[in-house]
């Protein structure tokens, strides 16, 4: 049965289309719409600027463009974003938004693991990826390549949108209720505290003692577009428990690790893991958050699919051990279930996962 509040799912991101609240510059992709969010795609030019910004209430971001830009880059037939440069980019996707709905953007899972740093900014923001209920207006995509530098084009897609009505949360008991019938971490005991339900990291690895991925610096350029292009370990530096339980996080290096925990994202909910906890220490340890209906659903292929980790530590290096809590997953009602789940013949590239790269990578 439908809710009064809560995420919107396919069909209504859908019909948002079909009564004018969402426009874009060209026809939608085909697998443009996922169970509970839109993927946002970029326009045809980037601008390079001096900083990152917020426009805050008195501005457009038109207006700030106009005094921070140091020049445009031509996306229409592909170019390179550099590592430590601010680039905004105009996105293809335009809003409407009723009065009571309200909207919310992350990183895709494949720009996260690259390391590509994307807010969604728009006119009169006061905060970033925050798009208030009722807004009217262009969206704008800041991006900062962290580690690689990346070719992107016109259409590319780094980033996604949520659309909600209401309050769609799930508090502590609802969670705590949720988990006991539906399993949505494999834990027994499961802390439950600051809004959602803890995961930990595993730093055992796998059967080879594999635990993780540190990112090299001065590599080549990944095209954000292309699946399986890439050698790992071009980009990549494999990282072993060889027998330990710890891992030092050097400062400013990037690592791709899982948690030890698998995930279960039931078909009437959606998940969002928060992207940094200072109760767990002074790292990031999740760029891209969203976690759609049927992540993890045994029904949907998902059975035993963990969380991949993109972590950071910040100012000094930081110890994780073994089984340490890294984040937390936030859960939301769905306004009603999804036409198609995570997995489910959308060839989602991320379904049943373990530690697993983004798709750009091959061995």
């Amino acid at each position: 049965m439908a809710r009064n509040t809560g995420i919107l799912a396919d069909r209504a991101i859908a019909a948002l289309f079909d009564a004018g609240r969402l426009t874009s510059e060209k026809e939608l992709d085909v697998d443009q719409i996922q169970p509970a969010s839109l993927d946002l795609r970029l326009g045809s030019h980037a601008f390079r600027v001096r900083a990152s910004f917020m426009p805050g209430p008195s501005h457009l971001v038109a207006d700030k463009l106009d005094r921070l830009k140091l020049h445009v880059v031509d996306l229409s037939e592909g170019a390179v974003l550099e590592t430590g440069c601010v680039y905004i980019v105009p996105l293809m996707e335009r809003l409407d938004l009723p009065a009571d709905m309200s909207a919310s953007a992350n990183p895709k899972s494949s720009t996260g693991r690259l390391d590509i740093f994307t807010r969604v900014i728009t006119d009169r923001a006061q905060e970033f990826d925050k798009i208030p209920a009722g807004y009217s207006g262009p969206l704008y995509l800041e991006i900062s390549p962290r580690t690689f530098p990346i070719v992107v084009r016109r259409g590319s897609r780094l980033s996604q949108i949520r659309f909600r009505v209401g309050q769609a949360l799930l508090t502590e008991p609802e969670l705590l209720a949720l988990h006991e019938s539906e399993t949505l971490v494999a834990s027994k005991k499961p802390n439950i505290t600051g809004g959602g339900i803890a995961l930990s990291i595993d730093l055992a690895g796998d059967k080879e003692g594999l635990i993780g991925y540190r990112g090299k610096h001065h590599t080549a350029v990944v095209d954000v577009d292309k699946k399986a292009q890439h050698d790992i370990f071009d980009f990549w530096e494999p990282l072993y428990s060889r027998g330990r339980t710890e891992l030092i996080l050097d400062p400013d290096e990037f690592y791709i690790l899982v948690s030890r925990e698998a995930v279960h994202v039931p078909p009437h909910f959606a998940a969002e893991m928060t992207p940094f906890d200072p109760l767990v220490g002074e790292f990031r340890v999740h760029y891209a958050g969203f976690f759609d209906p049927g992540f993890g659903h045994a029904p949907a292929g998902g059975r035993g699919s963990r969380a991949v980790l993109e972590v950071r530590s910040h100012e000094v290096p930081f110890i994780l051990e073994d089984s340490q809590i890294v984040g937390r997953l936030i859960y939301e009602h769905m306004l009603e279930q999804p036409s198609s789940l995570y997995g489910s013949g959308l060839g989602s590239n991320y379904q049943a996962q373990g530690l697993k790269l983004s798709k750009h990578f091959r061995l």
